[in-house]
């Protein structure tokens, strides 16, 4: 193995997928190591911390969600993206609240999961805890206090509805990546973009009038032509 290739764990109990992803991972420049369930997973990391983890959710023995927990409570803050199922809002929300870094909804791209693994090790390092465990989120001069849900600019304190608020909070883990309006409608609303695509765009134009964000010389959130947005500003945890 490569010294210089990030060492990626695959963890799922289904060996089509990992027979197949897997192979395409190393053409993408990862080294990877497979396991079929949280367990033998949890087993992998102990006997050699990996750059990240990309897990199933549905899965015997440990599922996906409890292998993150059990990561977390032993302190390790290695990277992990989650495999969840379409449609299962509540489960992506809730693995994102347990300390997961991402998502991504099968079945999925596998070019997609690719831009994904090297978004996350672009915003992380390894053995310190990452953005979702923090407390507090600043940028610039905005302060975002997650437990409290209670944001600042400067001096002032914000007043947001709770969308926005979510939505702030959500695009300052993910900084700095690109967001169509579908995933932000799948991962904030949970339900059919078709429909209510013009959802995201007021609460977009919410955070700019609160933030005072020039669309057309943003500090905070870029529209992207053609794709969606993005969090332009570098985050840290205050």
């Amino acid at each position: 193995m490569s010294a210089d290739r990030p060492h990626i764990l695959l963890v799922d109990d289904d060996t089509a997928i990992t027979g197949a992803l897997g192979p395409f991972l190393e053409r993408s420049g990862f080294d990877v190591e497979t396991a079929g369930d949280g367990v033998e997973a949890l087993a992998a990391v102990e006997r050699r911390t990996p750059d990240l983890v990309v897990c199933d959710v549905l899965m015997p023995h440990m599922d996906g969600r409890e292998f993150v927990r059990r990561v977390r409570e032993r302190s390790l803050w290695l990277p992990i993206i989650l495999l969840t199922q379409i449609g299962e809002a509540s489960e992506r929300s809730a693995a994102l609240d347990e300390g997961a870094d991402d998502y991504l909804n099968k079945p999925f791209d596998p070019r997609e999961l690719v831009s994904r693994i090297r978004a996350v090790l672009r915003r992380s390092a390894q053995g310190q805890a990452p953005l979702t465990a923090a407390g507090r989120l600043n940028a610039h001069d905005l302060v975002v206090d997650r437990g409290a849900r209670r944001v600042w600019l400067g001096d002032t304190e914000l007043v947001l509805t709770p969308k926005a608020m979510t939505l702030l909070e959500y695009f300052m883990l993910h900084a700095d990546e690109v967001h169509t309006r579908e995933r932000l409608l799948a991962t904030l609303w949970g339900f059919d973009f078709a429909s209510s695509s013009r959802a995201v765009d007021h609460r977009i134009a919410e955070l700019r009038r609160v933030l005072g964000d020039d669309a057309a010389s943003p500090r905070f959130i870029e529209t992207v032509q053609s794709l969606g947005y993005r969090f332009v500003a570098k985050v840290s945890a205050a």
